[in-house]
Formats: structure tokens, sequence, C-alpha cells
């Protein structure tokens, strides 16, 4: 939908003509992928599909949200006095959830709104849309209430949302890409630190193509905690030799040299991807920072191999996806993003290549899997924004 019709919708919904648009996106990760939680560095972008809201301050207490995207569930009226979290308020809990933390700590948002949200996000890509309806509530409520907010600490809100108020116990990352983001820019950012550093991503003849699965993830959950505990089995015996408090810490010649304290082979195997997916994204930086895309691109396939052969979190679909982008022309790099096993796999594709590229992977997919997978072209854009 354009912002004219959306315009239009605001104004059938509301009754009112008058409103600002403010606009966040959703995120792909690079490279850098089941770092976060190791103590190593991550390496997301902000891309140009994410999420709109249309608002306008009301003069009583009442908050009115509608989301075109789900329209059966029509208007969500609550009171500003009551920000408790309601099952029967769907998706409405995210906008809400910002709302009461940011009260809490002390910003002045004292009259109820109207708001109008669409998300052009693909559903369940993994591309992190709760994290984008967070950050867009944010900056709305910032610029609507003239309100002076470090972005920052609007993120780690944002954050505060998803672990505290819907309960998902997820990283910082995908808050920060989208609040931070910057066009042609991909960010290196140490999770546990915050310490982040931009990097020039000038795609003038490429395109970031993300392939859908359209596999549901039912494995990730479960399997992201199995993995994180064979991380931290692997790291407590290498911590009999090396004085380190996280596998991010440790440089890979460190790990050779100390890989036999590993005393199960497929705890190895886990520890190596931490490791060596720590440096790959520390190598990719570099890649960027001396306009080296074709190297930035061996890494991306370097990681899927990883993510494939020694985490094991990829799957026959994301491996399809992977493995028949590294055989087609036009393309620099491909891997999974996302936790696996289902989920989304991305590649950067030279621009005039993008249509026999997806034709050619979709054959490819099709004939191996049964069904369609689905393709999406995006640009690195800006991250949360009043339009």
């Amino acid at each position: 939908m354009e912002l004219n019709q959306l315009a239009t919708t605001f104004k059938e919904v509301f009754n009112e003509t008058d409103y600002r648009s403010f606009f966040a996106p959703g995120r792909i990760n690079l490279i850098g992928e089941h770092t976060d939680y190791n103590g190593g560095h991550v390496f997301p972008g902000a891309i140009t599909k994410g999420t709109y809201a249309l608002a306008r301050k009301r003069d009583d207490n009442k908050v009115r949200l509608y989301s075109v995207n789900f329209e059966q569930l029509g208007i969500i009226e609550f009171d500003l006095d009551n920000l408790d979290y309601d099952k029967a308020h769907d998706w409405a809990n995210y906008p809400k959830g910002m709302l009461r933390y940011l009260r809490e700590k002390g910003y002045s948002i004292s009259t109820g709104v109207d708001v109008l949200f669409y998300g052009n996000i693909p559903n369940g890509a993994g591309l992190s849309s709760s994290a984008s309806i967070e950050l867009v509530s944010g900056v709305m409520f910032e610029k609507l209430f003239d309100l002076t907010i470090d972005r920052v600490e609007l993120v780690k809100i944002g954050q505060q949302v998803e672990n505290q108020f819907i309960g998902v116990n997820s990283g910082i990352m995908d808050q920060f890409a989208i609040g931070m983001g910057k066009k042609n820019s991909g960010i290196l950012l140490d999770c546990d630190t915050l310490k982040y550093e931009y990097a020039p991503l000038e795609l003038e003849k490429h395109l970031i193509v993300i392939m859908n699965t359209n596999k549901r993830r039912e494995l990730a959950d479960s399997k992201y905690n199995e993995r994180r505990s064979e991380c931290e089995q692997a790291l407590e015996m290498l911590q009999k030799e090396l004085n380190v408090s996280a596998l991010g810490n440790i440089s890979s010649e460190q790990f050779e040299a100390h890989k036999h304290l590993i005393t199960s082979e497929v705890l190895q195997k886990r520890a190596k991807h931490a490791v060596y997916e720590n440096e790959r994204t520390l190598q990719a930086l570099k890649a960027l920072k001396a306009g080296e895309l074709a190297e930035f691109g061996r890494l991306m396939d370097a990681s899927h191999r990883s993510l494939r052969d020694d985490y094991e979190v990829t799957g026959i679909e994301l491996d399809t996806l992977a493995e028949a982008a590294w055989a087609q022309d036009g393309v620099v790099g491909a891997r999974m993003t996302g936790a696996g096993f289902g989920g989304c796999a991305i590649a950067i594709v030279e621009k005039d290549k993008v249509d026999a590229v997806t034709d050619a992977i979709g054959k490819i997919y099709e004939e191996k899997i049964g069904y369609q997978a689905s393709f999406y072209e995006v640009s690195i854009g800006d991250g949360a924004k009043e339009l």
C-alpha cells in the first residue's frame, strides 16, 4: 500500500485528516549468527520494508489503534490508565508496552492517540516485525509529544517490551538494527557492550534478495535453547585453561590450541562455530571498509557452511536455497539468516541478474522441497524515523 492509500484509510477509520507519518524498518542479519549469546558480534542492517504508523494526538485519555494487516480485529481501544498486557489486544500489545514503559521512565505522554499501522514485512519471515512495531511506536510517541529520548535508550525500551511485556527472551540485535540503522550501512555490534561501528555497504550494482523457505519454524526455539546450553558446556571445559568469560573472547588460534579440552566432538563443533563466526564478523567489517564486496560474499558463504556443518541449524530447506544460490552467475554470496530451521536466507545479487537468479533458485527449490519459496528484493535503509 502507498502512503496516500493509508491516508484514505486513516480518514475512513478515525474520521480525521490531520496526522503525522512514521516508519520503522525490518532487519536482516548480514553475518554473525548465533554469536550474540556467545559474547560475540553481529552484523545487521535495516531494510527498506517495515512498519508505517499514521498518528494524531487526541484531547482525552483514549488510545485507539488499528492495523491494516489485522482488519478483522477492528479498532483496539484502551485507556491511558490501563496499560496492562491483554491477550485479547493481540498485536496492539507491542505499542501498548512501549507506551507503558516510556511513561514508567518518566516521559510525559499526557493524552491518548489515534494510530493506523501498516506493515509490509512478509509474515513469519523472521525479519523482525515485532521490533519494527515497537520502534515505530517509540519514535511516534517521541515526536508527537516533543520528548527527547536517547536512541539507544529507546532501543533498550523496545527490548524490555519484548522480554518483560510480551515474554519473549530475545537479545537486543533486532531493536538495535531497527532503531540505529543507516542507509547503505551494515552495523557491527557487540551485543554485550553495545559498542557499534557502521560499515559502508554500497550496493550500487547489487540488491539483497531475501529468500523465504515458507517453512514454519517449529524447531527453532527448542534447538536454540539446546545450542545455547551446548556452548555453555564447551566454554566451561575451555575455562580450565583459558581465562575467558565467553566464546566470543577467544581467537581461532587460541581455540585450535585448546580445543582438546572439549571432550565431546559435538560440543567442539558448536564452540568452533561460535569462535570462527565471530571472527568472520570482524573480517566482514574490514572487507567492506576496503570496498571488497567479493570477500564479504565469501565470508557469507563460509558462515552458512559453518551453520550447516558445525552448528547444525540450517535444515534441508535453507541449505537448498543457499546452495542453489551459490551455483548462480551474479550471486556474490548467500547464507541463512536468523535462528535457522526455516525462515529465510539472503543473497547479494547483481541487479540485472536478479530475475534469472530467483527463477533458477525457485525451480531447484520447488523440485527438491515440493513447494515454492518466496523472493523479496530489498535495499539497506535508514532506521526508525518520522517521514
